[in-house]
């Protein structure tokens, strides 16, 4: 996910983006396309979590190809968009025509009747966007929102660091990958060289969305698994291990404790870190860094698999809109069609989600900072085909993500991370009781 561009997951903006607990609502059919389409000129609503300017381009396109329509962003800050969308939507508020969902959120979200079923949508939807981006906005075989950005996460370099540490940069090819040990020894090297403070950091250090891969690479799956995609799976080896080499990157002083939120990226843009795990809205943003550097693969753990996260904000429709025909051409405009899809990233560096709309974006990403950029589009092809992995799509997802972030902070601050799971375990049981 993302920080607050994207708010961006989307984006956490940190991926940021989190849509948190939305209680409340209708027994959890959602609303069906059959709903009255309502006036087929007007005005309709569009809320998200991002800067209004982020959404002008899509928006003038869209009212230029439909004359007689118009649209009004309003933005909610992501610190307060999960608490107010609740609210709204659960007093079936008709000031909300379209809104920003972040993707594995939408189960919840269609279960509580919170969307409107676009399943008509369905065979094209199929065509038009990876599975991955296809299947996290179903649910119960239906589809309730459509994909607008897509997300990966890259490994960013410190080049003047490692050259005092004599240390041979990594390769941008996505099958050269390197692996976190390889990142580890290199990050200490850069250290004791005397280059960097730090020698490994991430963007979103205590987030889901850029941890996942820890564990998955490591063959510990989601951490959620059964027919009902309710039932914890975070003490696996996969996620043990993980999270014991996770938990001793700040033991050691590889990576900083205390460090969190905005204050993450200038960690590496001030060349305090040697190596730095972020998503592609930091190729342009580290784009006025003193510092030179470069970008790789995400790695993987030896002996593991290579994994990458995915995903973002799709866009979904309130049920409770007395403008559904308008607001399902704004939707589908800025999401099926390559060139609006590609205007909701013309003042981002996000990835469009649409695929035909990626390959025409793709090639400009190795010059949104000069040749400091340079792979980025090869790795965010390959990733986007072979290793990109979903966040779980669960019913129970947003109280999985909560009890999670804790969980990784308190193991970043020193807590055993073996009991710290367990004790996840039971939160997350407990939390799932009314559920199930």
């Amino acid at each position: 996910m993302r920080r607050n561009l994207f708010a961006l997951p989307a984006a956490a903006v940190a991926a940021a983006l989190l849509l948190a607990g939305c209680g409340g609502g209708s027994s959890g059919t959602g609303s069906t396309t059959t709903a009255d389409p309502g006036p087929e000129t007007g005005t309709i609503t569009f809320t998200g979590t991002d800067n209004a300017e982020t959404y002008q381009p899509v928006i003038k396109a869209f009212e230029a190809k439909n004359p007689g329509i118009k649209v009004t962003y309003t933005q909610i800050p992501f610190d307060q968009f999960n608490a107010t969308m609740q609210q709204r939507l659960s007093a079936k508020d008709t000031g909300i025509d379209v809104y920003t969902v972040d993707e594995p959120r939408v189960s919840q979200l269609a279960a509580k009747g919170f969307l409107t079923d676009l399943s008509d949508l369905d065979g094209k939807v199929k065509t038009s966007f990876t599975k991955a981006a296809y299947e996290t906005n179903h649910f119960r075989d239906k589809l309730w929102s459509l994909p607008m950005w897509n997300s990966t996460q890259y490994l960013f370099y410190n080049k003047a660091a490692l050259a005092k540490a004599k240390v041979t940069p990594p390769t941008a090819d996505p099958q050269q990958r390197w692996t976190w040990e390889q990142v580890e020894a290199a990050g200490r090297n850069s250290m004791q060289a005397g280059g960097t403070k730090y020698g490994l950091f991430m963007e979103q250090p205590e987030a889901y969305y850029q941890l996942q891969p820890l564990a998955e690479s490591l063959g510990g799956g989601s951490g959620i698994e059964g027919d009902d995609a309710l039932t914890p799976a975070v003490e696996t080896d996969g996620w043990k291990k993980a999270m014991q080499w996770y938990g001793a990157t700040f033991a050691s002083g590889l990576s900083p404790r205390g460090i969190g939120g905005f204050q993450t990226g200038p960690v590496f843009s001030n060349g305090d870190v040697a190596f730095f795990v972020g998503g592609p809205w930091d190729l342009k943003i580290f784009g006025s860094s003193k510092i030179d550097w470069g970008v790789a693969p995400l790695p993987y753990f030896q002996g593991g698999k290579p994994v990458t996260p995915t995903g973002s904000w799709s866009l979904g429709i309130n049920p409770a809109s007395k403008q559904q025909g308008m607001a399902r051409k704004f939707v589908e405009f800025a999401t099926l069609d390559p060139a609006g899809n590609l205007a909701t990233t013309s003042t981002t560096t996000i990835i469009p989600a649409n695929l035909d709309a990626q390959k025409q974006y793709t090639p400009k990403m190795d010059a949104f900072s000069g040749t400091k950029t340079a792979g980025a589009a090869a790795i965010t092809a390959y990733d986007s085909e072979h290793t990109a992995v979903s966040r779980p799509v669960s019913v129970g997802y947003i109280q999985f993500e909560e009890v999670m972030g804790k969980a990784f902070a308190d193991i970043r601050n020193g807590t055993n991370s073996d009991q710290r799971l367990q004790q996840a375990t039971q939160q997350l049981n407990e939390a799932w009781k009314s559920i199930k």
